[in-house]
């Protein structure tokens, strides 16, 4: 299945963070951010933080 920002808004929100800008480049980056530091504290997977950093990637290279 493929996944988009969609699904990296819901892994955040699952955590009680919502990010929002109204330049989509800095909400890109404010969102990997949080999704970093996740993987960091241990509150996400490795297979879910994966996922989120393929989508960013997919983003910047799209």
């Amino acid at each position: 299945m493929a996944r988009d920002l969609t699904y990296i808004n819901r892994l955040l929100l699952r955590y009680g963070i919502y990010v929002y800008d109204k330049d989509r480049g800095n909400m890109l980056k404010l969102m990997e951010m949080e999704i970093r530091e996740l993987y960091q504290y241990g509150l996400i997977s490795k297979e879910e933080y994966t996922e989120a950093i393929l989508i960013f990637r997919q983003r910047k290279e799209g």
